[in-house]
C-alpha cells in the first residue's frame, strides 16, 4: 500500500483468489486523488502477473462509489505546479488506470452503489461486471462545470442505443440503476440488500472464467422496472432531436418538441443545456460522435489531449470559472467565456483535437495490449 498519510485511501482485502479494493475517501465521496489512482495503477499491474488472483472487485466506502477526480486536487495542483505537471502526473496516470480497466485479463465485479461519476466510471464500466443496484446514482456532469464528459466516456457512452450517449453527455443526466442495466452500462442489477451476499459468493471464486463469475452475480440479480418519468421512455424524442448535427439544432429541435408537448422532462433538458458551458457542449458532441468510430485507446488517447488542452486553457478558461461556481464560491452562476454557443467557433473546437504545440508536451502512450472485451462480455 502507499506509505505515509495516503495509506488508508485505497484498502485491500484479500480472500482466497479475490481481491477487494476499497475506495476509502467516504468525506469526499471517494474522489480519486492522485494517490489513489497510483496505487489502484500498482494493484492493477500486480494483480494481472499474480497467479494467486483470479478476480478483482471494487467497491466505495460510504454512500458513494466515486463521484470522480479530485478536481479540488487538481485545481490546486494546476495552481502550484502548473497544468504540463498535472498532466504528467495526474492525467496520465489517470488514463493509464482506464486503459488497464479496459484490457485487464482477469475479471474485475464493479459493485455500483451510490453516486458514480466522472472517473469513477472510468474505473469500472470499462471493466468485465457493472453492478447497478436501487440505490445507484450515475452522471457524467462535465458540461456543467466547464470540462466534457471524459473517463473513456466517449467510448462507452457512444455505444449507447440511438442517440442517448449524447443526450447522457450533453444534459449530464442523472440514472438510476434500472436505467443503467436498460440503457447497456451497467451489466447486472441487484437489490442493494443482497449486495453483502453477493460479495460473499464472489470471495470464494477460484477461477478467472468470466461465465462462471457471470453466474454467480446472475443468482442476485434481477429485470428492474423504469420509472414512468424515465428518459428511456422518450427515446423518440432524444434521437429525433440529439442526432442533430450541431448544439444549436438540438437545442431548437428540442424547443419545437416544447411548443407542441407539455412535459416537464423537455422543459428540464433545454434549461440544463442552456446553463451548460457552450465550449463544453460543443467538443463534447464532437467527441462522442467521434468516439463511435474509435478504439477504447483512441479515444483515451483523444480524450487526454482535449484535457490538457482544457486546463491549458488555450480557448476558454471554462472549467476553472465552472470549478469557482459549483464547487468554491457555490453561487452555481458560472460566466462562461464566450457566453453564447453561436461564439464557439468551429476553428476554436478543432484546437481541442490538435496536437498541443509544445516541445516538452507528448500525446499518451498506451502499451499495446490484448482486445478490449467490453462488448463481449457485456452479452453474458
Amino acid at each position: 500500500m502507499a506509505s505515509g498519510a495516503d495509506s488508508d485511501q485505497l484498502l485491500v482485502e484479500a480472500n482466497g483468489y479475490t481481491r477487494t479494493l476499497i475506495l476509502n475517501r467516504p468525506k469526499q465521496l471517494n474522489a480519486l486523488s492522485s494517490a489513489m489512482i497510483k496505487e489502484l495503477l500498482r494493484c492493477f499491474t500486480t494483480y494481472e502477473k499474480d497467479d494467486g488472483v483470479k478476480l478483482l472487485i471494487m467497491k466505495g466506502k460510504g454512500r458513494a462509489f466515486c463521484s470522480g477526480g479530485d478536481v479540488t486536487e487538481c485545481i490546486q495542483s494546476i495552481h502550484n505546479e502548473g497544468w504540463k505537471w498535472v498532466a504528467d502526473d495526474f492525467f496520465r496516470n489517470q488514463y493509464l488506470l482506464y486503459y488497464k480497466v479496459a484490457t485487464c485479463i482477469k475479471p474485475q465485479v464493479s459493485l455500483l452503489t451510490g453516486i458514480v461519476m466522472g472517473g469513477g466510471a472510468g474505473i469500472s464500466l470499462h471493466g468485465s461486471f457493472r453492478v447497478a443496484t436501487d440505490k445507484t446514482v450515475f452522471a457524467m456532469p462535465e458540461t456543467a462545470l466547464g470540462l466534457f464528459p471524459d473517463a473513456g466516456a466517449s467510448y462507452f457512452l457512444s455505444r449507447l442505443p440511438g442517440f442517448y450517449g449524447e443526450y447522457v453527455a450533453l444534459v449530464g443526466a442523472r440514472l438510476d440503476g434500472a436505467e443503467m442495466l436498460m440503457c447497456g452500462l451497467a451489466t447486472h442489477f441487484v437489490q442493494s440488500n443482497k449486495l453483502l451476499s453477493l460479495e460473499e459468493s464472489l470471495k470464494n471464486v477460484d477461477t478467472s472464467n468470466t461465465l462462471a463469475v457471470c453466474r454467480i452475480i446472475d443468482q442476485f440479480s434481477e429485470q428492474p422496472s423504469l420509472k414512468e418519468n424515465s428518459s428511456l421512455n422518450r427515446l423518440e424524442i432524444i434521437n429525433k432531436c440529439f442526432s442533430n448535427r450541431t448544439v444549436e439544432e438540438i437545442i431548437s429541435t428540442l424547443e419545437q418538441v416544447a411548443s407542441n408537448l407539455a412535459d416537464e422532462w423537455v422543459a428540464v433538458t433545454i434549461q440544463s443545456l442552456k446553463k451548460a458551458s457552450p465550449t463544453s457542449l460543443k467538443i463534447s458532441l464532437r467527441s462522442i460522435r467521434e468516439g463511435r468510430t474509435q478504439t477504447v485507446e483512441e479515444c483515451l488517447r483523444r480524450e487526454y489531449r482535449m484535457l490538457c488542452h482544457v486546463v491549458r486553457s488555450d480557448f476558454s478558461r471554462d472549467f476553472f470559472e465552472g470549478c469557482r461556481a459549483i464547487l468554491v464560491d457555490k453561487d452555481q452562476n458560472p460566466k462562461w467565456m464566450p457566453p453564447r454557443l453561436d461564439q464557439v467557433h468551429d476553428e476554436a473546437v478543432e484546437q481541442y483535437f490538435s496536437r498541443i504545440d509544445d516541445p516538452q508536451w507528448e500525446d499518451l502512450n498506451l502499451p499495446t495490449r490484448r482486445s478490449y472485451r467490453r462488448n463481449i462480455e457485456s452479452s453474458l
